[in-house]
């Protein structure tokens, strides 16, 4: 992500979606000291964890900024690049997003951003929204519906969105991306952090509805377990264009 924005040393970046921040560090070691990285969140708790990380790691050149990623109240113009890593398809405007990143950038300036790419390539994050949906009784999900963690997946969609938004020179890959853990309790742990419409779902059944929901979610992903744990097959996009 950060090779396809082109960030190098001494370059001003913009982090939008940053949750804790683990990419802005990775942004901040490269951009070197004098550079800078901007971290934005629409989240308080996520941005004051990112906060306290990279202050924690000694990370001078690196700074955080409450703000909704489809408005971005920042000056135009300022930023050398643009990365959102697994951010953008929350977004309940994604092409207003992508019209504020871009009025950020410098002309010439890149954006990134990465986010899961059709159903089919990610097959435990829809065994967990459909068993979420279903057990608070609600209809199956488009998983393209703005906000939904695959809604930027549909072949074709987020690529012609960076060109209504006025990018140019656009990059695509896809990347397969397994994710490796100890055990399927692990993922759902995992589920219960970062999966925010999961968690949305879960957080409004009553404890018994959602024991029965997490137990069915461990059953059925138990068919991922391998000889040393257990792995999710995930696949990624990354789309890059210019100003």
């Amino acid at each position: 992500m950060l090779d396809m924005a082109d960030i190098g040393p001494g370059m001003k970046v913009l982090d939008v979606a940053a949750g804790t921040g683990d990419q802005t560090a990775d942004i901040a070691g490269r951009v070197g000291p004098g550079g800078l990285v901007l971290a934005t969140d629409v989240s308080p708790r996520m941005l004051a964890a990112a906060a306290a990380n990279l202050s924690a790691a000694g990370l001078g050149n690196a700074r955080t900024l409450l703000t909704a990623g489809e408005t971005l109240a920042l000056d135009v113009a300022n930023f050398d690049a643009a990365v959102c890593r697994l951010g953008l398809m929350f977004f309940g405007d994604p092409l207003a997003g992508l019209q504020a990143i871009r009025r950020t950038l410098r002309p010439g300036g890149r954006f990134c951003a990465m986010v899961f790419s059709e159903p089919s390539a990610n097959p435990c994050i829809g065994i967990t929204v459909s068993i979420a949906r279903r057990h608070a009784g609600l209809l199956p999900d488009d998983p393209y519906l703005p906000g939904a963690l695959l809604s930027l997946g549909k072949p074709g969609l987020i690529d012609e969105l960076f060109r209504l938004a006025g990018f140019v020179d656009l990059e695509l890959r896809s990347v397969s991306a397994p994710l490796k853990l100890v055990s399927v309790e692990e993922y759902l742990r995992f589920v219960r952090t970062a999966a925010g419409p999961v968690m949305t779902i879960l957080d409004r059944m009553s404890p018994d509805t959602s024991r029965a929901a997490r137990a069915e979610m461990a059953a059925a992903l138990s068919a991922y377990a391998t000889a040393d744990g257990w792995e999710a097959p995930t696949e990624l996009l990354l789309v890059a264009g210019a100003r």
